[in-house]
């Protein structure tokens, strides 16, 4: 076998046993196609089972002056998952992918809304119309569910029990986790899937599984999905900046403000690790006043004064716990 048809076993290893997403296979082969390019180019060809780490630095090299160091960070990740493969596969003896050294990345906090920003978000689409009515439904699941946007576009009717206000989602690598869903996002729900029903009837497409639906009646991409929160951002005259993922990190965000339990929303995130939901603790500590920080001598940290002004916000369910 040649480096070629080992990468298609790879790949088809991380679909079936892994089962990682259509996008993050992309990557893992746009990465490694990158990989065996080079070293088809490198003189008389470098056959997998000899690959040192000198042979990798150039490689790493020239990504460093083309990407960003994110992108290089994520094309040393999958040689090095792709080098433990062949290692287990008995193709190659070393994996010389993990002697490198990651490039240093800067820490970037995620942007996120204020509450009033997420109330105000969430109030501008007004109307009965069916694309008002998804719109609406959609930033509400987003906010009140704290969902990716594959894992908002890939629901189906079937995944939601809007009597007890649960979603069943569908998260990375397969891993199925509930979703909770406040009033606003339950009423946003109720008059969306009757025009949904009359939309579908009109293009004939009944038999659509999908939750959230396309002018043609057909299930709506993780980009069509993503068109809707910008178009929606940008007539509430928000930051451009604001994505998806930033709905996500809104709803984190204003859970840990309240005071939940970083593990409970761990779970509702759906991350694998804790590390990663302790990311957000760094944006509550900015929003408090410094008197409500950890210092010298302190053994507690006080109960900060709320700082979104969420006693004067309109009443409504959002992802706040309940005093």
């Amino acid at each position: 076998m040649n480096g070629w048809d080992h990468l298609e076993d790879f790949l088809r290893y991380l679909r079936v046993e892994r089962q990682l997403s259509p996008h993050t296979l992309r990557n893992y082969r746009l990465d490694l196609t990158q990989f065996l390019e080079f070293c088809a180019g490198h003189g008389e060809g470098l056959s997998l089972d000899k690959v040192t780490y000198q042979d990798l630095r150039p490689f790493l090299a020239a990504a460093l002056q083309k990407n960003r160091k994110t992108t290089v960070a994520r094309k040393l990740s999958a040689l090095r998952t792709f080098f433990k493969y062949l290692q287990r596969q008995g193709v190659a003896s070393q994996n010389p992918a993990k002697l490198a050294p990651a490039p240093k990345l800067e820490k970037v906090l995620p942007h996120y809304l204020s509450v009033d920003e997420a109330f105000h978000l969430l109030g501008e689409p007004k109307g009965d119309d069916f694309g008002t009515r998804r719109d609406l439904a959609i930033l509400e699941v987003f906010y009140g569910g704290g969902l990716r946007l594959s894992e908002l576009a890939g629901l189906n009717c079937t995944d939601v029990d809007l009597a007890s206000g649960v979603l069943r989602v569908w998260g990375k690598g397969g891993k199925e986790r509930l979703a909770f869903l406040g009033q606003p996002a339950k009423d946003a729900l109720s008059a969306y899937l009757p025009l949904r029903q009359r939309h579908l009837e009109q293009h004939g497409t009944t038999d659509e599984t999908a939750l959230f639906i396309n002018s043609r009646g057909s299930r709506l991409s993780t980009r069509g999905a993503a068109r809707v929160v910008a178009k929606w951002v940008r007539l509430a005259g928000l930051s451009p900046g604001l994505t998806p993922h930033g709905l996500r990190h809104s709803f984190a965000t204003h859970l840990l403000e309240g005071k939940a339990d970083l593990r409970a929303v761990q779970e509702l995130l759906g991350h694998a690790s804790i590390s990663t939901t302790g990311r957000y603790t760094h944006l509550n500590l900015t929003r408090w006043p410094c008197e409500c920080l950890p210092g010298p001598g302190r053994t507690r940290t006080p109960r900060p004064r709320s700082p979104g002004g969420f006693r004067s916000a309109r009443p409504r369910s959002h992802p706040l716990p309940p005093r």
